[in-house]
């Protein structure tokens, strides 16, 4: 029996820490509700950090193929033997061996995949256990082959959309640095037999020089280094993750985007749980857990509670500042026409849509906003190094 660490809170606002052994989460979660605490945080020991990590894509086709595999009627111990043997990644031809080995040995394929955290998700095992249980497990496995090659092409989206503006920032700040550090001081000997006053664009351009060429620039790049790990540290805590994920969504441009992607992921997320069976309380917390950004994940969790004392879906997020009217309304149809599968999938699709039309006006907008700033760098660093000569030639010409 696996054991989990929890933190939770009174209802006077206490929290309380502690470890407990139980079948799984929602044995945890009512075995703390019938004692007047409700659960913050939850973590199963012994699972993080455990195995290999496997690519992303290598698991999307496992899944394909296992799905083609055991639709055509083939044992699922031939099918992963059969896998194991094909994949090119020999840590997880090992791990697939050792589900095997596992299900042979009789526990169940979910129980077999549970093992392996960090290469199954909560998500995978759920829906893997829910097809089990109603006989379609098939089905749910081309379900998530689907859902996890929509959340690839996501990430692939927003990983184009931003390579390329730090690609091109990162050149701007070498071509900045390389003036500053090799040709600047060049000029700056030349300047110095003037025997005149420098400009105070020139002056203020030699002094980073000097601090680039010296042992302060050390202290910068150190104390850089330094704001980097308290960030995040920072963001290891529960109210410092909040801050900052709150901070992102309000980003101008990236905010809206980023609201988009969360919206779209819970949105695809709960539909695939809920349409494999999984019931929606363990759907939420799940989703919960993927919603990869804290602020959401707060919003799906006290949607979670407010369901499980009665309410329907749609109320609580609407109370919420985070979902828009649009997605709530169509949330509540759904509950109500019993299609919630399909209004959360129709979300997610429209969000995708609006993910990919933003990616692209960002795109073409990035581009000449970086050339315009390669410009004003180099030309301002070209202007504060000529306003010395302009200036001695007009002397000279007086």
């Amino acid at each position: 029996m696996p054991t989990f660490s929890y933190v939770a809170r009174t209802r006077e606002g206490k929290t309380e820490r502690g470890t407990m052994n139980v079948e799984n989460r929602q044995a945890l979660m009512r075995n703390l509700q019938s004692r007047g605490l409700r659960l913050d945080q939850v973590r199963e020991r012994g699972r993080v950090g455990r195995g290999p990590r496997v690519k992303s894509a290598e698991v999307l086709v496992f899944t394909r193929q296992l799905s083609t595999i055991v639709n055509a009627g083939m044992p699922l111990l031939s099918g992963l033997d059969i896998l194991a043997e094909q994949t090119d990644d020999p840590r997880f031809a090992n791990v697939l061996q050792e589900i095997a080995s596992d299900v042979e040995g009789g526990d169940s394929f979910s129980e077999a995949l549970r093992k392996h955290p960090r290469i199954f998700t909560d998500l995978f095992v759920s829906m893997v256990r829910a097809g089990e249980a109603s006989g379609n497990l098939d089905g749910v496995l081309l379900q998530l082959a689907d859902y996890m090659e929509s959340m690839e092409e996501l990430k692939r989206r927003i990983r184009s959309a931003m390579t390329y503006p730090v690609v091109a920032f990162s050149m701007i700040l070498l071509i900045a640095a390389g003036l500053i550090i090799w040709v600047v001081p060049q000029f700056a000997e030349i300047f110095s037999s003037f025997g005149q006053q420098l400009p105070a664009p020139t002056r203020m351009l030699i002094v980073i020089s000097e601090i680039l060429r010296s042992w302060r620039a050390g202290v910068v790049v150190a104390g850089f280094i330094g704001f980097i790990i308290v960030l995040r540290v920072y963001n290891q805590t529960e109210n410092g993750r909040l801050n900052i994920d709150r901070a992102k969504l309000r980003l101008p441009v990236f905010g809206k985007m980023l609201r988009k992607v969360a919206i779209s992921r819970f949105a695809r997320t709960l539909s695939t749980l809920t349409r494999s069976g999984v019931a929606i309380l363990g759907a939420l917390e799940i989703v919960e857990r993927t919603a990869g950004n804290e602020v959401f994940a707060r919003v799906i969790r006290g949607a979670g509670d407010s369901v499980r004392n009665g309410e329907a879906l749609a109320e609580p997020l609407a109370r919420s500042s985070e979902f828009p009217a649009m997605v709530t309304r169509m949330i509540g149809v759904g509950e109500k026409t019993g299609a919630l599968e399909q209004m959360l999938s129709k979300i997610s699709d429209f969000y995708d849509s609006e993910v990919k039309a933003s990616i692209d006006a960002l795109t073409s907008l990035i581009e000449p906003i970086l050339i315009m700033m390669m410009g004003i760098v180099v030309g301002s660093i070209v202007v504060a190094l000529f306003m010395p000569i302009l200036q001695l030639s007009s002397l000279v010409q007086q």
